[in-house]
């Protein structure tokens, strides 16, 4: 049985190694591609993907598009500054937000915001959130595209110079806290270069929560409860996959999030992805039974991280962290805006 503690997922990162911003061209990050049979590791350009992948493959994308979601206004009493990040939507009104600072936002507290927005504190959740009731003239999203910047990970210093590199070039449905980052490495032109090949692309969205950024607090990771975020796939996709695994193509997934989605609907439908929206709280660690993805563009994830232990399981949690060690020894760029690994 795998070690299921939480320092078994750990690894030393040079600080200079974390990506602060993109790369110039999105698909000219490195890529590490990783034969899982044979353990083979090459060292890659992420155009080269185009090797990789076969005519009847399907990849299947997250489409979820990040909103604009960090926001700051001042407290309407006593004018001191109030950042917000805005989490997730309860209603037209109500949003699930992360305040700074905490010790000030109680309920009752009125935060004035640019363009006649305000927000009212209504009550404090687990882990310290906050429900806020915004009020507001127009429409909400034109509000926050108008105010609001992008949610940057904690370890991300640099100012984003386009807001748009924090956004896939496929993104369609706002709703995420934070990017579906394996996606950032495709162009338009890449896309259309994969269609040609034969290989088709089908769109899943799972709105991505701030808890992709929590770290695992226990020691034995069975005690971590996952955060929720909500899913969908269209009919279409659910189709595309079955007709896929009936041809023996290969289901390539772009990311852990489209990963979660996946294997979260297999889980409760007998191995099927059938078409459905719903909300997972899936913990994918060594062990886990893989019934759908069959190959992983991922970027390189943070040590004791929920994501190192979802690659951990789809590969070999020792061979994961040699495979870092030879990124970190290659000089590879890490995280977010960092290079990516192909898993086959």
């Amino acid at each position: 049985m795998e070690p299921l503690s939480t320092k078994d997922f750990d690894y030393n990162l040079p600080e200079a190694l974390i990506a602060q911003t993109p790369a110039e061209k999105r698909d000219f990050s490195r890529l590490m591609a990783i034969d899982r049979q044979t353990d083979t590791i090459e060292d890659r350009h992420f155009y080269d993907i185009l090797e990789y992948l076969k005519p009847g493959d399907l990849l299947v994308m997250n489409d979820t598009k990040v909103l604009p979601a960090r926001i700051f206004g001042h407290r309407q009493e006593t004018g001191g500054k109030v950042e917000l990040l805005l989490l997730k939507r309860l209603d037209d009104h109500h949003w699930e937000t992360m305040v700074k600072p905490g010790k000030k936002a109680r309920p009752g507290t009125v935060i004035a915001f640019d363009q006649g927005l305000t927000g009212t504190i209504e009550e404090t959740i687990d882990g310290g959130l906050r429900i806020i009731r915004f009020d507001y003239e127009g429409v909400f999203e034109e509000i926050l595209d108008a105010i609001g910047t992008m949610p940057l990970p904690p370890y991300i210093h640099e100012t984003l110079k386009d807001q748009n590199r924090y956004q896939t070039v496929y993104a369609e449905k706002e709703g995420s806290a934070a990017a579906p980052t394996a996606g950032l490495h495709f162009t338009k032109d890449l896309l259309e270069k994969i269609r040609e090949k034969g290989v088709a692309i089908a769109k899943v969205t799972l709105h991505v929560g701030i808890g992709t950024f929590r770290p695992v607090k226990c020691d034995n990771i069975l005690d971590h409860h996952m955060h929720e975020e909500r899913y969908l796939v269209p009919q279409q996709t659910a189709e595309a996959i079955s007709k896929t695994q009936a041809s023996g193509g290969r289901i390539v997934a772009v990311g852990t999030t489209t990963v979660r989605t996946l294997e979260s609907v297999a889980q409760k439908h007998d191995g099927v992805v059938v078409a459905e929206s719903g909300s997972t709280d899936i913990f994918i660690y060594p062990g886990f039974h893989w019934q759908v993805v069959d190959a992983l563009i991922t970027n390189f994830h943070l040590p004791e991280s929920t994501l190192l232990m979802l690659v951990s399981s789809f590969y070999d949690r020792k061979k994961i962290l040699a495979a870092y060690q030879h990124a970190i020894d290659a000089d590879y760029r890490f995280f977010s805006f960092g290079d990516a690994m192909f898993l086959y």
